[in-house]
């Protein structure tokens, strides 16, 4: 079935909870809305448990772009951050899968082991929100592909590598999930002594679920887990349905 039969407004929420070494650290709230194959992706997330004894957070994002064959490809992606008295927006644009605009407010100071982005870095990319889901169709082979991913500031390839299946149970949904290894190769937009992003790069512990959304005939990620140098990161979808 096409993820689009009719002029119908489709509809799907998820709601997350991220978690490090087990402790609850941020909740995440993702509003999904398709129309005539133009979606819109509106997210909230927010500091929770142990986080919040550290430092407030809070982030908004909006994503619109268009439905195809084989991806979400995005026009328009935002994001609002906020972690304590810091504040920054992103905003970026997109044509065919290559950015045509992208502003950072406040401009941030880049140190000298900034590694820049070049022109080639943003053409035929993702945004880090719809670049994540993915139309049920027939010839799907979701966990062979490498994802070019351009979150404002930072581009990163993905590569995705099948690591089998698993059932997974949550409020909306149950069943099986298709599991994903994830390799994480950043490429351009960062500092390049950041120990985090060194870290994540050499190991191949990080994983990502997909179910099947059936309302929208896609699949999107329910569970993902991240090895960090401070412990492993969980993000749990805690409700997946319309």
């Amino acid at each position: 079935m096409p993820l689009m039969a009719s002029a119908e407004v489709l509809r799907h929420e998820t709601q997350y909870r991220v978690a490090l070494a087990g402790f609850p650290i941020a909740r995440a709230d993702f509003k999904t809305e398709v129309k005539n194959k133009q979606f819109t992706i509106r997210g909230d997330i927010t500091s929770a448990g142990l986080a919040d004894l550290v430092t407030s957070i809070d982030a908004k994002t909006d994503v619109t772009g268009t439905v195809g064959d084989s991806k979400l490809q995005a026009t328009h992606y935002t994001l609002y951050y906020k972690s304590g008295k810091k504040e920054r927006t992103y905003d970026v644009a997109y044509a065919n899968g290559n950015v045509t605009s992208n502003t950072i407010t406040p401009e941030p100071k880049r140190p000298q082991s900034w590694i820049p982005i070049h022109d080639a870095d943003l053409r035929s990319v993702l945004d880090p929100i719809s670049g994540m889901i993915f139309p049920a169709t027939a010839n799907l082979n979701l966990c062979n592909q490498t994802l070019a991913v351009f979150d404002g500031e930072m581009r990163m390839d993905l590569k995705l590598s099948p690591k089998g299946s698993h059932t997974f149970s949550t409020d909306g949904f149950k069943g099986k999930t298709i599991a994903c290894g994830v390799r994480f190769m950043p490429k351009s937009g960062y500092k390049g002594t950041r120990k985090d992003y060194l870290y994540l790069a050499k190991t191949d512990g990080m994983e990502i679920w997909f179910a099947k959304a059936d309302t929208m005939n896609v699949y999107a990620p329910v569970y993902v887990r991240i090895p960090t140098q401070y412990g492993t990161v969980t993000i749990t979808a805690v409700k997946y349905g319309s």
